[in-house]
């Protein structure tokens, strides 16, 4: 699997401080789970459906410093669930979202790219209810699911907090939109941010956000 650029902005936006325990929803590689133990001492747990997406992710995380912090677990997240001992004070996801397009051509693909196997509802009330008292939970959506996504996290009493609007190109329409509710009222913090200038060179922005993972940002 190849690191996607939703991946390095959720894993960059989400905020880890004060967080004992994670979670890691679609972990894939283990990209955002490595992003989320470099800044932080939590203990992550990082889950996936997919056979070869949790070894890859395995072998990612026992080469990397963080091997004590991480556990990769192939469970899904309708089962997780299901356990009433799990609260997590943060919990991220880069979801399957490709929603109304064509089946990808593999099993894995399909299962990377697809809201069938993890559902926009499934995902928000299982947040909720995996969530410590003062939990949290970021994710990473297409801008056509926002209104969705906001209805559904008010129905299952998840307050919005930050949204970060994500334009690939000043002279391009916002196609990602970054959230993170919580379980109390704040003020909502709203901004937008410019991936690449029109020169296909990165912003100074975006710099800022990812500068700690990127050896040349």
């Amino acid at each position: 699997m190849k690191v996607g650029i939703d991946g390095v902005l959720l894993g960059s936006w989400a905020k880890v401080n004060n967080c004992r325990l994670v979670l890691d929803v679609g972990t894939g590689t283990g990209l955002i789970a490595l992003m989320l133990a470099q800044q932080s001492s939590a203990r992550i747990m990082a889950i996936d459906v997919e056979g070869n997406a949790v070894i890859q992710a395995q072998q990612n995380v026992q080469a990397s410093p963080w091997a004590e912090q991480i556990k990769v677990r192939k469970i899904s997240f309708q089962e997780l669930i299901n356990d009433d001992e799990l609260k997590f004070d943060l919990l991220v996801s880069n979801p399957p979202f490709f929603q109304h397009s064509l089946k990808a051509g593999t099993k894995e693909r399909t299962l990377a790219r697809h809201t069938d196997s993890l559902p926009y509802s499934v995902l928000i009330e299982g947040a909720s209810r995996l969530l410590s008292e003062n939990g949290r939970c970021a994710f990473i959506f297409p801008k056509q699911a926002e209104k969705a996504i906001e209805h559904l996290a008010e129905k299952n009493n998840l307050f919005l907090q930050r949204k970060t609007w994500v334009q690939p190109k000043p002279n391009k329409a916002v196609n990602r939109v970054l959230f993170e509710f919580g379980r109390n009222k704040a003020n909502v913090i709203s901004e937008t941010l410019v991936i690449y200038e029109n020169d296909g060179t990165w912003t100074t922005a975006f710099k800022a956000l990812t500068s700690r993972y990127y050896l040349k940002a």
